[in-house]
């Protein structure tokens, strides 16, 4: 199954000032086969280490001399291993965190020589190491979940994950390729983004297979708990584990996840947990100009999970639920549709950035107001509503933009593709602003699309 990091590992290949390549990302979201894939299409000899499952080698990186180094790798894998040639793919390096230190003299001293190193539990050794970080050596790439159109292309549809990355929005779009692709997203939010969900999907075509490939997922986050040391209680961290899928796009509250423990245990849980890449904070922000991190409030978050298959599956959501509700931005409250946006939007920018997602909101006593996310597109603000389906007055959007003096929002829902400049009047919603409204399958191509409607 192809995934669009490709390109990126290609052009990090191509660099005359190449460094070693760190992908960071939560467990079997396919950081290894992915790295697999690439060796194979850039035709590169292929010596893949995993030093957790051969711990034994990390005694080849004792030495600081890189000739050393691969020459005891040579010894004891049996290949040969030939700058330009061959791929050195380090895998889980979290077992071995000590190795993320010599990777600044292979840097150095063998240039030639591609290196890529992953770990899903990485986090937690970036956090806390003892040794010296190789800065300014190696570069780092995040990875998600499959996306939408990764997926269209998992399970041969790559012909309408083609016509939705090369959408006009000045040509009428035909309305039998938006059901289609209505269809085939509601089968997304059923399987999800992970690569063995998708796979099993494709093979078999049986959801129940799916259903259980997201239990084992899911059950093997729990199991990973273990590895968390002794930072914090394993019974309190599966109980806020188990409650984050029904609390997606809700503010956080801390008695929302157990009334009896302290909440400094339970900020404890959720930070681990988002080290794990497994939860991501979205943080409210001022929104007052970009970067929108500048303003970021950590007191006020909703939380996001790693997948909207996963969400569903922790949620106890099926098919049949999904594709029975008449209105899809309405299942389970709103927050499946929130979260397939949310996780897309969480990826959107260069795979060296650091995933990060933001909301506003405005509480005062009867006039309340929240966006669901902020995007910043150049150096414009953008408000991003997932809830409004068909009908709705879109009050909040009208609040923040007048706010803030902008003029310009997102909206994304069910509906077919269209553009109101100001002062629009739709049925049940009005607005003073330019509204984009797009439908959902159509979230990885928005700042593309929102840059072509700026063209007009």
């Amino acid at each position: 199954m192809r995934r669009s990091a490709l390109a990126h590992l290609a052009n990090w290949k191509d660099k005359t000032n190449r460094k070693s390549l760190v992908i960071r990302g939560a467990r079997q979201v396919g950081k290894s086969y992915l790295v697999r894939l690439f060796a194979a299409e850039q035709k590169f000899d292929l010596c893949e280490i995993n030093l957790e499952l051969n711990d034994d080698y990390r005694d080849c990186f004792a030495s600081k001399d890189p000739h050393t180094i691969i020459s005891l790798i040579e010894l004891k894998s049996g290949k040969k291993i030939q700058p330009g040639k061959t791929l050195l793919f380090l895998d889980e390096i979290q077992a071995a965190p000590e190795v993320l230190a010599v990777l600044r003299y292979l840097y150095e001293l063998m240039p030639q020589l591609h290196i890529i190193a992953a770990g899903s539990l990485l986090e937690f050794v970036l956090e806390e190491h003892s040794f010296s970080m190789p800065v300014g050596r190696i570069e780092y790439m995040h990875l998600g979940p499959m996306t939408f159109k990764e997926y269209l292309g998992g399970v041969d549809k790559s012909g309408l994950s083609e016509f939705v990355g090369s959408l006009d929005l000045g040509k009428k779009m035909p309305s039998v390729l938006h059901k289609e692709l209505l269809s085939q997203f509601k089968r997304y939010l059923a399987v999800g983004g992970m690569p063995e969900a998708v796979q099993v999907y494709r093979d078999t075509g049986s959801l129940l297979e799916v259903d259980s490939v997201k239990q084992s997922i899911l059950l093997t986050y729990r199991d990973d708990f273990s590895k968390y040391g002794k930072r914090i209680n394993h019974i309190r961290l599966q109980k806020v584990f188990q409650k984050l899928p029904g609390i997606v796009g809700k503010k956080l509250k801390y008695v929302s996840i157990d009334r009896t423990e302290k909440p400094s245990e339970i900020k404890k849980a959720l930070h681990l947990l988002s080290l794990a890449r497994i939860y991501y904070p979205v943080l409210h922000t001022s929104a007052n100009g970009i970067p929108l991190g500048a303003e970021a409030n950590e007191k006020f978050q909703k939380p996001l999970f790693l997948d909207v298959g996963l969400l569903n599956k922790a949620c106890g959501l099926s098919f049949v639920d999904i594709d029975q509700c008449e209105d899809i931005t309405l299942v389970n409250a709103g927050a499946v549709c929130e979260q397939f946006v949310g996780q897309h939007l969480l990826f959107s920018g260069e795979y060296y950035d650091e995933p990060e997602l933001y909301y506003w909101t405005r509480e005062k006593r009867q006039a309340s107001s929240e966006v669901d996310y902020l995007l910043s597109v150049g150096t414009r603000i953008i408000p991003v509503e997932v809830k409004s389906g068909k009908s709705g007055t879109l009050k909040s959007l009208n609040v923040f933009l007048k706010e803030k003096n902008l003029d310009f929002a997102l909206r994304f829902n069910a509906d077919l593709p269209s553009y109101h400049p100001a002062d629009f009047s739709l049925p049940g919603v009005s607005g003073t602003f330019h509204l984009l409204s797009l439908p959902l399958y159509l979230v990885e191509e928005t700042k593309r699309l929102v840059k072509m409607v700026e063209c007009r």
